[in-house]
């Protein structure tokens, strides 16, 4: 491996920017990022869609800051297991949203896919289950691509 190459003890949360929530009110954001590169746990490249769902509090993202976060994980070694929990614990702490769900979709290796969920509104997420959209739904966003 190139020296280059870091665990995902590297991944940077300094890179996300928070702007102000411009009406201070609750309303929901979708963001698609819709390929995103990183070193699976044997060093070869993983390919991902990231769907968030974003229901600010005072803070809201600000894009170009998203994608430089995530353009850092093109040389972080990770399982998929382990970034979507990095990712999310990154974006709460960060923004301090009112809910935030993550859908990650991994792309095929040796012909079998992974498909990974996290919703702050769940319990064992120290949510309210307030919102509960998420019950019997399946995943709104496979419906939207």
């Amino acid at each position: 491996m190139n020296d280059k190459v870091k665990t995902y003890e590297a991944i940077d949360a300094g890179l996300l920017v928070a702007l102000p929530n411009p009406s201070g009110a609750a309303y929901e954001i979708k963001i698609k990022v819709p390929e995103f590169t990183f070193l699976g746990v044997g060093g070869q490249p993983d390919f991902a869609q990231m769907y968030l769902t974003f229901y600010p509090g005072k803070k809201i993202i600000e894009l170009k800051a998203l994608k430089i976060y995530v353009y850092q994980l093109r040389d972080i070694i990770v399982s998929y297991e382990r970034l979507i929990n990095i990712i999310y614990d990154h974006l709460v702490e960060s923004y301090e949203p009112d809910r935030l769900r993550i859908v990650m979709h991994c792309n095929p290796r040796g012909g079998i896919s992974s498909h990974l969920t996290i919703d702050s509104d769940w319990k064992s997420r120290g949510g309210e289950e307030k919102y509960k959209d998420w019950i019997g739904n399946g995943d709104e966003w496979q419906r939207l691509d």
